[in-house]
């Protein structure tokens, strides 16, 4: 069975698609999946079971980029084409069924629910990656076992951590929806003191290339036995591999974060100029805190634009986030 899948450029996107790709290699063992996506998404599928092909879709002016795939694809007989772009490219090509995201789809529900509605699933399918080979063991290597204790020493910090290791996210694709960095270094201290959420787990600090400055004034922040450097190290699938080694994951609203709760990875978003009914990280293991103030309200000011806006997070607290977080603990304790 031929699938043709069409899905996001942005990392987020694409990792809550991902919840219809689990859906297809579940439901038609026999698929074979070319999956049209941006270039910095790529890696995110590599692993994927049902891969046939990837098709990097970098966009160009005059829409030249749906000419290129259609010329790709229009040779093939699909028996299914899955497109969440709504593009012409899957109107425009031979296909037994065809599942296009359009205005027939509510876009008041979250972004898994409105995916799952293409399809006209009965269920939302939870988002899920898979990794190759590569990814695991570069992800081994970023952030490595701990050795056993050595006799004597059963009673350290670091023995009584287990070996945990709290994922964090300090940075995002924009300023506004970036939590301050010393904010994060609070809440990192007071999960991992002796008393702690996680005492005594060691903490990677996680970004992407060119947002360095934040992440590394959370690091610097971490007593090096206990920090792991993973700043601009990756390319998002193998980040996705090594979040996948994480216990637990606090970040900003970013594809990082998604990629977290895709894992299964306990995850905790923070939130400001941002949809969390449409984008807070998806599953029962996931929860998020948010500024008092709604995406709307954050950028209601004269001469807001995405590209000049400062950080638009100060109205959220440690406290709030604190509080938060340990009620998740709390519930996912007694769930337990």
């Amino acid at each position: 069975m031929k699938i043709l899948f069409i899905t996001s450029s942005r990392i987020g996107d694409a990792v809550l698609s991902s919840g219809l790709l689990n859906y297809m290699a579940q439901t038609y063992p026999d698929a074979k999946v070319t999956i049209c996506c941006g270039p910095l998404a790529v890696s995110l599928f590599e692993g994927y079971p049902k891969l046939e092909r990837i098709i990097p879709l970098k966009k160009e002016k005059h829409n030249k980029h749906w000419i290129k795939l259609w010329k790709i694809v229009v040779g093939t007989r699909w028996d299914m084409v899955v497109d969440l772009r709504n593009s012409a490219v899957s109107r425009l090509i031979r296909a037994k069924q065809r599942h296009i995201f359009g205005p027939h789809i509510d876009k008041a529900g979250h972004k898994a629910q409105q995916n799952a509605a293409v399809m006209k699933l009965d269920h939302v399918p939870a988002p899920r990656l898979w990794f190759t080979d590569a990814q695991k063991k570069r992800a081994n290597e970023l952030i490595p076992p701990l050795p056993n204790p050595l006799p004597g020493e059963e009673g350290t910090s670091e023995a009584r951590g287990e070996g945990l290791v709290l994922g964090v996210g300090p940075t995002a694709n924009w300023l506004g929806k970036t939590w301050p960095a010393d904010r994060f270094i609070e809440v990192i201290k007071f999960m991992t003191a002796p008393d702690g959420l996680m005492p005594g787990a060691r903490v990677a600090v996680f970004a992407a290339p060119g947002e360095e400055a934040d992440a590394r004034k959370v690091l610097a922040s971490i007593p090096k036995t206990r920090a792991l450097d993973i700043i601009a190290k990756t390319d998002p699938g193998t980040a996705a591999a090594t979040i996948n080694r994480c216990d637990f994951y606090l970040g900003n609203d970013s594809g990082l974060m998604h990629c977290a709760a895709a894992n299964g990875v306990p995850t905790f978003g923070v939130f400001g100029p941002s949809y969390p009914h449409i984008y807070a990280p998806y599953g029962d293991h996931a929860d998020y805190a948010r500024t008092p103030e709604t995406f709307d309200e954050l950028i209601d000011y004269e001469g807001y634009t995405p590209q000049t806006a400062p950080c638009l997070m100060t109205s959220l607290s440690v406290e709030t986030v604190k509080n938060k977080i340990t009620e998740f603990f709390e519930k996912r304790k007694e769930a337990a």
